[in-house]
This record gives C-alpha cells, sequence and structure tokens, in this order.
C-alpha cells in the first residue's frame, strides 16, 4: 500500500511541478523578463520563495522514499537556485523514486520513522506517509503553483492534477 501511495504520486506530482515550471519559464521569456523573478517570488513576506518552495517539494518525496525504504537518497545541497538546474533536481528526484517497486516497502507500515525536529518523538511509516509527507508534497506543489498563477503564469486545475489514468 505504501508504495502506491507515495511513489506513484510523488513522480506524478514532480511531473507535473516541472512542466508547470516550464509554463512559468515561457510566461517570462514571452514578458521579457528573467524567470529569476519568479524563482524569487512568494505569495507573502515570510513565505519561502519559488525555488525553495521546489527544494523541499523534491525532498519531502526522495527523503520519505528513503526513509521507509531504508535506502539512500541523492544528495542535494540546495545551490539549484537557476531554472535549468531546478529542472534536473526534479528530473533527478524522479528517477531516484523510478527505480522503487512495490517490494522495497516491505514492512514499512510499522516502521518507526523520526526527525531531529520531532524531539525523539516518531510516527509509523503509514503515519509519516498519510500525515506527513504526502501533504506536505502537495503542500509545495501547490504553493509553488499559487506563486506561479499568482504572478500571471496561465495555469490552472488541470496543469495541477496532470494526466489522469481515465478508463473507457
Amino acid at each position: 500500500m505504501l508504495y502506491e501511495i507515495t511513489v506513484p504520486q510523488f513522480m506524478k506530482m514532480l511531473t507535473n511541478l516541472n512542466s508547470i515550471l516550464a509554463k512559468g519559464a515561457a510566461h517570462a521569456d514571452a514578458k521579457k523578463y528573467e524567470m529569476d523573478i519568479l524563482l524569487q517570488s512568494r505569495l507573502a513576506p515570510d513565505q519561502l520563495n519559488l525555488t525553495r518552495q521546489i527544494h523541499i517539494a523534491c525532498d519531502s518525496a526522495k527523503l520519505c522514499v528513503a526513509r521507509l525504504t531504508g535506502k539512500d537518497a541523492p544528495v542535494h545541497d540546495d545551490t539549484e537556485v537557476k531554472y535549468p538546474e531546478l529542472k534536473k533536481r526534479i528530473e533527478e528526484v524522479i528517477a531516484y523514486l523510478g527505480k522503487f517497486n512495490a517490494n522495497d516497502f516491505k514492512d514499512a507500515e510499522t516502521k518507526h520513522i523520526s526527525q531531529p525536529r520531532w524531539e525523539g518523538k516518531y510516527l509509523t511509516g503509514t503515519e509519516y506517509a498519510l500525515q506527513h509527507a504526502l501533504p506536505n508534497v502537495y503542500f509545495h506543489v501547490t504553493t509553488a503553483y499559487s506563486i506561479l498563477r499568482h504572478n500571471g503564469v496561465e495555469v490552472g486545475k488541470k496543469d495541477f492534477l496532470g494526466e489522469m489514468p481515465y478508463k473507457k
């Protein structure tokens, strides 16, 4: 179960994030301004900018899967600040996630997941995925989407949701 609700969803949302960023880059180009302006944008003065939203969305996805499976995640130093670097980071995380299958998540449901800022407290793997990691990825992708939308980039709900597995 944890594989199905994490890896495919994280890959989908990061793919969608890459697509809306591409629309942001095209918008900046059409309006004749640097993409860096969008990457430094935020919705509120005390909010992290678009670049940090991308970093955290990627980190949340890769670290969730790494913690649940016990495998090392790729290291990113958060030095990616230009659009091509951010695009590459997203693609690296998607590729990392693509290496996993359901067997990698054996016993992940009951694994104790903790982080230093939790001061010795933990969540089970299921709790961690459902109550921390998934909402965190969605939050940061949504915020990235909202920053772009707020700045005039023509993105909509279909861009956020991405391709759907419709059946006939």
